[in-house]
């Protein structure tokens, strides 16, 4: 981490439950656009953390709750087999209220510091986290949304009910998704469903299809990690969060 950020782990409030989360700022004054960050199965891990100062970089404060700790307080791990195994054995015990209610909990914090405008947040997710960012995606506050390869989105919802893809007209800001062509949880048909599905209901979105990219892309500490597919993902994060939420002069 540079000087150019602070970070500490703080504590939100969800469902009157204590929550911790990793918060990273500028280290200089603001107001800044404030932006949550939904971890992938596996946590937030050092991945996720470094995501989230990435953000705060940029010129954001940032922040990542744990969105296991009902389940498994302090998870994180790494990539193996066992550990995609157990992170996914927490992703079936979450459910979609516990959800919001988290991230609600992220942005009311986000909204109690002096150095975040409250004028709309934005929302990045990643493997489950990009699902979880689709529901988010819901809240009035939440103007801008990055969901990087959310499987289940037309299938499924976490905790059961109507696939999570049925509350796209609940959407009310911007929503930019972005999948891999190779990507074997999520077939290109299911991501043309999402696309129809916000075209439908007038969503102002974009739909990133990156040839040869598989599930996981994103992540460089990952085998599926795709340089190119990555960058070229992150600047257009980047352009989306800057068009949309309110951030200090550079």
């Amino acid at each position: 981490m540079t000087s150019l950020v602070r970070s500490e782990t703080v504590t939100i409030i969800s469902d009157q439950q204590n929550i911790p989360a990793y918060l990273v700022e500028p280290s200089r004054d603001g107001p800044f656009g404030g932006v949550v960050v939904l971890q992938e199965v596996f946590g937030v891990n050092s991945h996720i953390r470094e995501v989230t100062e990435r953000i705060a970089a940029a010129g954001y404060v940032a922040i990542a709750p744990h969105i296991y700790h009902r389940q498994a307080p302090g998870f994180e791990v790494g990539y193996s087999e066992a550990d995609l195994d157990l992170g996914r054995q927490y992703k079936m015990g979450t459910k979609a209220s516990e959800l919001l209610s988290d991230v609600q909990g992220a942005i009311d914090f986000l909204y109690s510091r002096p150095n975040v405008a409250q004028t709309g947040v934005g929302c990045i997710g990643f493997c489950f986290g990009g699902h979880v960012a689709y529901l988010a995606a819901t809240l009035p506050q939440v103007k801008a949304t990055a969901c990087f390869y959310g499987a289940g989105l037309t299938s499924s919802t976490p905790g059961g009910g109507p696939p999570t893809v049925c509350l796209t007209p609940k959407i009310t800001g911007t929503l930019y998704g972005f999948f891999g062509t190779e990507d074997p949880l999520i077939p290109l048909e299911e991501v043309d469903q999402i696309e129809a599905a916000l075209t439908h209901c007038q969503i102002p979105h974009k739909i990133f299809r990156y040839t040869g990219a598989t599930h996981g892309f994103f992540c460089d500490q990952r085998y599926s990690y795709n340089a190119e597919a990555a960058g070229d993902a992150w600047d257009k994060v980047m352009q989306l969060f800057k068009d949309t939420l309110t951030q200090d002069a550079a």
